[in-house]
């Protein structure tokens, strides 16, 4: 089994363990949820919706876009409708156990498009992967000819995903 100590961790975070909550007001929250519903939705709309006028609305967006609390504005797509129908949980530990290591293998996997996200995990495996391919074949090649590839792959463990029953970014309720 392979432990990391939490100093990696906390050395290979770039999320909550490192950052400080901002401070949101209640107006703030609910522009943020508004958002995460509807993200095309104009600063007139916003506006209406939280009883405030224009200005101070997108002055509050552009805060929250510049602060980094919102990060990006994105497209949801149906993956299966656009050919990546089959999704897959990869469990992956490393050979060797390093910061230095650990920051190479997080740098292959950002550059592969077929990984959507990496995490850090602890226990048995060091990372966690989500995958997503064409078909079983699509995958295998995936596998074979890139994830395996990459310098100080320990072992892979793979989890087919049968079906979606919850898919949310909501961080704000």
């Amino acid at each position: 089994m392979l432990f990391y100590s939490i100093n990696y961790f906390l050395s290979m975070s770039k999320g909550p363990l490192k950052e400080q909550m901002a401070v949101l007001d209640k107006i703030d929250l609910a522009i943020l949820k508004l958002l995460q519903q509807n993200a095309r939705m104009t600063v007139k709309e916003l506006s209406e919706k939280v009883h405030l006028s224009t200005s101070p609305v997108h002055e509050r967006v552009r805060r929250m876009e510049q602060s980094g609390i919102i990060k990006q504005y994105v497209a949801i797509l149906n993956a299966a409708k656009v050919g990546k129908g089959l999704m897959v949980i990869c469990y992956v530990s490393l050979r060797q156990h390093s910061k230095n290591a650990g920051d190479k293998f997080i740098k292959s996997m950002l550059e592969m498009n077929e990984v959507l996200e990496c995490l850090t995990i602890s226990g048995e495996f060091g990372f966690m992967l989500k995958v997503v391919a064409e078909n079983m074949d699509d995958y295998y090649h995936f596998h074979v000819d890139k994830l395996s590839q990459v310098d100080n792959v320990g072992n892979v463990q793979s989890v087919f995903v049968m079906g979606v029953n919850k898919h949310s970014h909501q961080l704000v309720f």
